[in-house]
């Protein structure tokens, strides 16, 4: 058996220890109730979300944050880092994930042509999976779409709702269902206009294929 409050608190000293500046206020705390969850949404723009993210995507990216003077070296080696644990972790707990990539996600080269393959090669191995469930939202929904930022919503095993929404500044928990049950309703809504599964895995597909 797992010790779990032991790796909780190690995982969550982890993450507090990290330097000053390397995370947004607020992911934090959101990542101990992502660990807990049984199902876990996202949406995204720009770029892949992190917990699908291959290790070179993920890389590529902290160097490019070192590279604008966003982070320093230790800074972008520990977010990968800390990454891979994060996914380590949320693939032990197995919850259901419902990941909402915006087009752009997938259209973005990030890492140069052989980390973009990987990483799209990935998203329709994801696809495959029964836990798994990438649903693209492509340009054509337009204004239909229910959000303009990344948002995540992580369900408990006592069915509660924790969301977490960021701006460039800042991340923000929020636990209050007045709050919680609308963005969960915006995001049931995003599902709805998204591709389907298997539509979502020929896009990426092409996509890849498509790469110059």
């Amino acid at each position: 058996m797992f010790d779990t409050a032991s790796i909780r608190d190690s995982f969550e000293c982890r993450w507090h220890e990290m330097r000053r500046g390397s995370l947004l206020e607020g992911f934090p705390e959101y990542v101990g109730h992502e660990r807990r969850s049984v199902e876990i949404r996202l949406f995204e723009i720009g770029i892949v979300p992190g917990l699908l993210q291959t290790p070179e995507y993920a890389q590529a990216l902290a160097t490019s944050d070192v590279r604008r003077g966003s982070v320093t070296r230790q800074q972008a080696y520990e977010r990968v880092s800390l990454l891979a644990e994060r996914q380590a972790t949320v693939a032990r707990q197995n919850p259901l994930l419902v990941v909402v990539p915006d087009e752009s996600c997938i259209r973005r080269p990030v890492g140069g042509r052989a980390a973009m393959d990987a990483q799209l090669q990935q998203l329709v191995a994801f696809a495959d999976s029964p836990q798994t469930m990438p649903r693209v939202a492509p340009f054509s929904i337009g204004e239909r779409g229910s959000f303009d930022l990344p948002i995540c919503l992580s369900t408990l095993a006592d069915r509660s709702v924790i969301a977490y929404a960021e701006s460039h500044l800042r991340g923000l928990v929020e636990r209050e269902s007045s709050a919680v049950r609308p963005l969960l309703a915006r995001f049931l809504q995003l599902q709805a206009e998204c591709l389907s599964q298997a539509d979502s895995a020929s896009m990426i597909e092409q996509a890849r294929k498509g790469m110059p």
